[in-house]
């Protein structure tokens, strides 16, 4: 396993999207946006210039998200609404909600890094788990 300074990296995880793709999904079944994301998210979205594109992001990074968290919780499937990507000072950061930020500590995730990106078709994130083994 590689090393962040002190911790351990405990799991990797990357995902892309068409941004269409998930505007499509959200007009044709509006329930998903409360099923996906939590109201936060939902508001920060709303306000940028083409929300579908902020939302295909952060759809990205929690898919990101479970995927890193697969070798670092295993056995466990991420509840979507337990992942909530939030902006700090600009900078995206991931919070575990609910029992998933129990698990988490639970299994030594100490550090969550998330980077998101979006073009004019596709949205992408990487994250990186670190913490205690």
């Amino acid at each position: 396993m590689s090393k962040i300074g002190e911790n351990m990296v405990l799991g990797i995880g990357i995902d892309i999207i068409e941004i269409v793709r998930v505007e499509r999904a959200l007009w044709r079944r509006r329930s998903l946006l409360g099923r996906l994301f939590t109201p936060p998210e939902i508001a920060y979205c709303l306000e940028r210039g083409r929300p579908g594109a902020s939302l295909a992001a952060r759809f990205a990074a929690k898919e990101a998200v479970r995927k890193a968290c697969s070798s670092a919780i295993p056995g466990e499937v991420i509840p979507w609404l337990d992942v909530e990507i939030d902006m700090d000072k600009g900078h995206p950061m991931v919070n575990f909600l609910g029992k998933t930020a129990q698990k988490a500590v639970a299994n030594g995730i100490r550090d969550v890094f998330v980077s998101l990106s979006h073009s004019e078709e596709y949205a992408c994130a990487s994250v990186v788990l670190s913490g205690d083994q």
